[in-house]
């Protein structure tokens, strides 16, 4: 919002002291840039030498897009493509349906109890990966379920559940409740709200943590690793794999496209998210 004058919260909220001092930091720039050179230098490196016409990655000889094409004419690559899209399809369709009944369901609690079960169903975001699909695999030896697909969905559904909840959630902590109380007055039982005003309102959350969760499981490695089975190679088990024998600008290329599909997610997930439903 701004003022008579034109003058946006943002720019009230940099004229604080705190944040003139904040700014006036010596060096706080330069640490900035660095930050940003650590997370994304190696990013376009992998993506520069997916471009080498060089089969030894770091001599550089020249510019192709002869990798990216065996990329698509590897049969192993399409066989680890097309697992990682069913794993990642069904698990998203499963987080969906989870995050929206526990976004309702802990909307409707009391605060103290909703507070106890966010956390919980949260926890897979603070809790090491490595533990919770050791955990997972336990289970899963516990009740002699088999490794293989079926164990990577219900594996990448956990891990993937508290990004669509938190989007889900988020959204209708700021829905207008006399809708919702309008419709109860003319009548409407509470599947006719659900399916009426609810679900359209959450759309747009729905569609943003779906995606995020999506993109999740497709690049998800730790529980693949531990939840797989005999020919339920992943995309990421499959470089996994390839790099025990040493990286090639093929898994440059191959990596480069993974980036690219992720950034283009994420971004598409936050433009979702602004849009008001």
């Amino acid at each position: 919002m701004s003022n008579a004058r034109g003058v946006t919260a943002a720019e009230r909220g940099a004229r604080k002291p705190g944040f003139r001092a904040l700014n006036s930091f010596p060096g706080f720039a330069g640490i900035g840039i660095a930050l940003l050179l650590f997370l994304y230098l190696p990013l376009a490196v992998i993506i520069g030498y997916s471009f080498n016409a060089n089969n030894i990655v770091m001599v550089w000889e020249g510019f192709t897009f002869d990798w990216f094409v065996r990329v698509f004419q590897s049969e192993q690559i399409r066989q680890a493509f097309g697992n990682s899209l069913l794993i990642a399809v069904w698990s998203t369709a499963l987080v969906v349906i989870l995050a929206i009944l526990s976004a309702v369901g802990l909307v409707s609690m009391k605060r103290r109890n909703s507070t106890l079960v966010n956390g919980l169903l949260s926890a897979p975001l603070i809790l090491p990966e490595i533990v919770l699909a050791i955990a997972i695999l336990s289970l899963f030896a516990f009740v002699k379920i088999p490794l293989g697909i079926p164990a990577m969905i219900v594996g990448h559904a956990v891990v993937g559940l508290p990004f669509a909840l938190m989007t889900i959630r988020s959204r209708l902590s700021e829905a207008d409740w006399s809708q919702f109380e309008a419709a109860a007055d003319l009548g409407a039982n509470e599947r006719r709200i659900f399916r009426r005003i609810t679900i359209p309102m959450l759309t747009p959350a729905i569609i943003s943590g779906g995606m995020l969760s999506f993109i999740v499981s497709m690049d998800n490695f730790i529980m693949s690793f531990f939840t797989a089975g005999p020919g339920s190679t992943t995309l990421p088990l499959y470089i996994w794999g390839s790099l025990r024998v040493g990286l090639t600008p093929e898994i440059n290329a191959l990596s480069t496209m993974i980036i690219v599909v992720s950034v283009v997610v994420l971004i598409l997930s936050q433009l979702i998210t602004r849009k008001k439903g």
